[in-house]
C-alpha cells in the first residue's frame, strides 16, 4: 500500500494529515529527533513538536533522552491499534451516554404543552418506515380503554408470544376481537430458524391467543387491514407493495361515525369467518363466500361463451 493510502487511512480514523506523515515517518526509522522528522515528513518543525508531544501522551511513541536532544521511537503497532481502540470506544461511549441523559431530559419536556388547536385534528396521515408508524400505532393501543377490533393479514416475522401492552389491556377489563386473513404470507421462528408459517401455525398461534383472552375468527377471504379503537379511532394501514417503503402510509381518523360504519364493516367479515375450532373440525367458511365463488364461476363462462 502506498504512502497516500496510508495517509488516507489514518484520516479516517481520527488523525490529521500532517499527523498521519509523523506517523509513518515514526512507524519506518528507529529513534528520531523531532528536526529529523521534520525532514522526512517535510513539515515545519513546530507542527512536529505538537504532533510528538500528543503521540507521547496517548502513549504511542517512547521519548528518549539524550546528552543533547530528545529522540522519539513508536512502540508496536499492535498495541497502538489497541489504544485507538479503547479511546473509540470510550469517546462513543461518553456521547452514548450524555445522548441517554440528554433526551431523559426531553421526556419531561414531551408535549408539556398541549396545543388547544390540536382538538381538531380528527385525521391523520403518517408516511414513513414501518418503525414510526409502529410506535404510533403502539400509542393508540396504549390508551385504548375499553374494546380494540382487528382485521388482520399477517406478513413478516410473527411472534407467538402476547405482548405485555395487550396483557394490560385485558388485566383492565379490555375486550378485543380479531379476524385474521387466512394468508400465509408470515414466518415464525421454528427449530430455531425462520420458516414459512403453515395453516396449522396459523391455527396454533391464533388459539394462544384465544386462550389469552382474544375472541378470534379467520376469514377466508382477503381483509382490509384495520383497527378500531373505543368506537371512536379508525387506524389503516395502506399497503402497496409497488411503492417504495418510505411512501407508505397509515390513516388514523377519529370520528365516531365513520368509527360506526367500520364496526358494521368488521361485523360483516366476523359473520362470515370461521371460529378456530370450526375449522379443526373441518367445517367450510360462511355460505356467503361460497355463494360469491359460485357467482364468480357462472360470470366466467359466460364470458367464455361471449367470446
Amino acid at each position: 500500500m502506498q504512502s497516500n493510502e496510508l495517509i488516507d487511512k489514518l484520516q479516517q480514523i481520527g488523525f490529521k494529515e500532517h499527523e498521519s506523515k509523523i506517523f509513518l515517518v515514526l512507524l519506518k526509522g528507529s529513534a528520531l529527533s523531532a528536526s529529523e522528522i521534520a525532514q522526512k515528513a517535510n513539515i515545519r518543525r513546530t507542527s512536529v513538536y505538537e504532533a510528538l508531544k500528543s503521540f507521547a501522551a496517548r502513549g504511542f511513541c517512547n521519548e528518549i533522552e539524550t546528552n543533547t536532544i530528545l529522540k522519539y521511537e513508536i512502540i508496536d503497532p499492535r498495541v497502538i491499534s489497541d489504544k485507538i481502540e479503547r479511546e473509540i470506544k470510550q469517546y462513543n461511549e461518553n456521547r452514548i451516554n450524555n445522548l441517554k441523559e440528554t433526551f431523559s431530559e426531553f421526556g419531561k419536556l414531551y408535549r408539556s404543552e398541549e396545543n388547544t388547536g390540536n382538538s381538531n385534528v380528527k385525521i391523520e396521515l403518517i408516511r414513513g418506515f414501518n418503525k414510526h408508524r409502529q410506535e404510533k400505532f403502539i400509542e393508540i393501543f396504549k390508551s385504548a380503554q375499553q374494546e380494540i377490533l382487528f382485521m388482520i393479514r399477517l406478513e413478516g416475522y410473527v411472534s407467538e408470544e402476547l405482548d405485555s401492552d395487550a396483557k394490560k389491556f385485558f388485566k383492565k377489563g379490555g375486550v378485543i376481537k380479531s379476524i385474521y386473513e387466512s394468508s400465509l404470507n408470515f414466518k415464525i421462528i421454528k427449530d430455531e430458524s425462520r420458516q414459512d408459517a403453515t395453516l396449522n401455525d396459523l391455527l396454533r398461534i391464533c388459539r394462544r391467543f384465544e386462550n389469552a383472552g382474544e375472541q378470534v375468527r379467520i376469514s377466508g377471504t382477503e381483509l382490509p387491514n384495520i383497527t378500531i379503537f373505543d368506537r371512536k379511532t379508525v387506524f389503516i394501514n395502506i399497503q402497496d407493495k409497488t411503492v417504495p417503503r418510505h411512501n407508505n402510509a397509515d390513516i388514523i381518523i377519529k370520528n365516531e361515525d365513520f368509527a360506526g360504519r367500520m364496526i358494521d364493516l368488521f361485523n360483516y367479515y366476523w359473520n362470515k369467518s370461521r371460529s378456530i375450532s370450526d375449522i379443526m373440525n373441518g367445517k367450510e367458511f360462511n355460505a356467503v363466500d361460497k355463494s360469491q365463488k359460485i357467482i364468480r364461476n357462472k360470470n366466467k363462462t359466460l364470458l367464455n361463451k361471449t367470446n
